[in-house]
């Protein structure tokens, strides 16, 4: 009896030890995937980074500021690369971001790329030439310009890189505001169909839905409505726990798709921080205005009192002026949808390439 119950204890202590050693072999295993996945994410995420020739800060700053610690603005811009073979292009989306790290708030602006501004050197012009005369740098200095806010941080991402992204995350979702059918960006132009209501999209229809403008009856204002709806949509898949698992397929995406002066570590870090923010905490701004013909070629014309309003909100989240006692209201103003020009865009038509 007593044998038997040594033989019961022995085989007990194996069973343990065995589980045991296999927990740490996992352990061991999963930790060094980890590190290398990291490692791989870090390798590859360093080929984004790309500093810019003024330096660490703007103009508008006098010192320069802290992912995380700091009120920062972003500049991101999609750029339609594919007719220079990658070299140049237009910025086909122009987005200017805001966050403060107190109130955990994030303003999203979409800049029509229409929108009639001066451009340093080069006379007043279409915003989106801005990049194919002097590249990321002239359109940063372009938006400071208008906005008159500092431009702490760039990003640019190419048609492939933005379809890749969404892939990766598993698609987004959105609120289709009408039928409509837009061509995919590919060499076989296949009409990709959008109807009213909730969507998931690929990559491809992503890219699709945030570029259509011709179909839709408010022109580039709904244009831009759609776009911030897309970032908001990653930006919830991004918050996603499961968003973990694919760091190294993402980083990968971006190391060949992407370019910005924020370091790869500045940005985990932020997104740890707050891997919690909410897509509610976002605030859309809107430049309001209308699309008019000089000449043969069609601008979009900012007005000059919506200006004024974006660049006063924008610059109290910067922590760049005071508040005022209207801002509350300004602020409902900039996130309404209007339908003072319904169609503004009707009989738009894009001049041919100069350049």
């Amino acid at each position: 009896m007593k044998r038997k119950q040594l033989r019961v204890k022995k085989k007990r202590k194996k069973r343990i030890k065995f589980i045991v050693t296999t927990i740490l072999a996992i352990l061991v295993v999963g930790i060094g995937l980890g590190a290398y996945v990291l490692t791989q994410a870090y390798q590859a995420a360093d080929k984004t980074y790309e500093p810019l020739e003024r330096g660490e800060k703007s103009k508008l700053r006098e010192e320069a500021v802290t992912v995380s610690k700091d009120p920062i603005s972003i500049l991101l811009m999609g750029v339609e690369d594919y007719s220079t073979g990658g070299e140049h292009g237009r910025s086909d989306t122009m987005m200017v971001a805001t966050f403060n790290p107190e109130d955990e708030k994030l303003k999203l602006l979409s800049i029509p790329r229409d929108s009639y501004v001066d451009i340093p050197e080069n006379g007043q012009d279409k915003i989106n030439h801005s990049f194919a005369f002097g590249g990321k740098e002239l359109t940063i200095q372009t938006v400071e310009d208008l906005l008159n806010i500092p431009i702490d941080y760039y990003a640019t991402v190419n048609f492939e890189g933005f379809k890749n992204i969404v892939d990766t995350l598993g698609g987004i979702t959105v609120d289709v505001p009408f039928d409509f059918e837009q061509n995919s960006d590919d060499r076989v132009a296949e009409k990709l169909q959008f109807y009213e209501g909730e969507m998931e999209l690929d990559g491809r229809y992503a890219l699709a839905y945030a570029r259509m403008r011709y179909e839709d009856p408010r022109g580039d204002i709904g244009r831009n409505e759609r776009q911030k709806e897309v970032v908001q949509a990653i930006i919830k898949e991004l918050a996603s726990p499961s968003t973990l698992t694919k760091v190294d397929d993402l980083a990968e995406d971006l190391g060949t798709n992407i370019e910005t002066n924020m370091k790869f570590s500045d940005a985990l870090n932020f997104l740890k921080k707050y891997k919690n923010f909410d897509t509610s905490n976002i605030d859309q701004l809107k430049l309001e205005g209308a699309s008019d013909y000089l000449g043969k070629i069609s601008y979009y014309f900012i007005d000059e009192q919506s200006l004024a309003e974006v660049q006063h909100e924008l610059r109290v989240h910067l922590g760049l002026e005071e508040p005022t006692t209207t801002d509350s209201t300004t602020s409902d103003m900039n996130e309404q949808q209007t339908n003072e020009y319904p169609n503004e865009n009707s009989g738009y038509q894009e001049e041919p390439a100069t350049y």
